[in-house]
């Protein structure tokens, strides 16, 4: 199933499995979605995320430019990446280059390790960047093995009154292939 996995857009066709993804994912990962509010319409969301792309739009100073992709197996929606084009302050500390999640129903199948796996070359094509940080929370072992089977390599693990958990920091280095 892993190799049959591609990271795109989905198309305006797709509306029915986006919203199937959304509604499996969204109770236990309010962030599945990031900019989609509740009612939006599916063709407003999809521009929503072409402007995310180029910056326009952000919904804060604290944004930065992001690539959002979902992850597609057959015409199945089981996962989704966010790439951030470049590290302000809380993404170098928390949050990292790159986001992802897996559809609960298609977790256990090393999903996530293709997702990361296909992201690397989209970030560090908009990254423009040879290493990307990569972060999960301390106690999220299924993560830590994502990473690390992606060439991650911990540099510390961060702590403080501004985070629930403490944080690993990966960083993964784009100029050695990944295994």
């Amino acid at each position: 199933m892993q190799s049959d996995l591609t990271l795109r857009r989905p198309r305006e066709d797709e509306e029915e499995e986006f919203l199937r993804a959304h509604r499996a994912t969204s109770p236990e990962v309010p962030s599945f979605l990031h900019y989609y509010q509740e009612g939006m319409a599916f063709r407003r969301y999809l521009e929503v995320l072409a402007e995310q792309e180029q910056g326009i739009n952000l919904p804060s100073p604290q944004h930065v430019p992001s690539t959002f992709l979902f992850a597609f197996v057959g015409n199945r929606i089981v996962g989704r990446a966010s790439i951030r084009h470049s590290l302000n302050a809380f993404l170098e500390r928390k949050g990292g280059n790159i986001g992802y999640v897996v559809v609960p129903e298609f977790r256990r199948q090393g999903l996530a390790t293709a997702i990361l796996r296909s992201a690397l070359p989209i970030a560090r094509t908009r990254c423009r960047v040879d290493r990307l940080l990569v972060t999960c929370d301390d106690d999220h072992v299924a993560s830590i093995r994502t990473i690390e089977m992606n060439g991650g390599i911990l540099e510390n693990v961060v702590t403080g009154p501004d985070l629930e958990k403490p944080v690993r920091r990966y960083w993964i280095n784009q100029r050695s292939p990944v295994a």
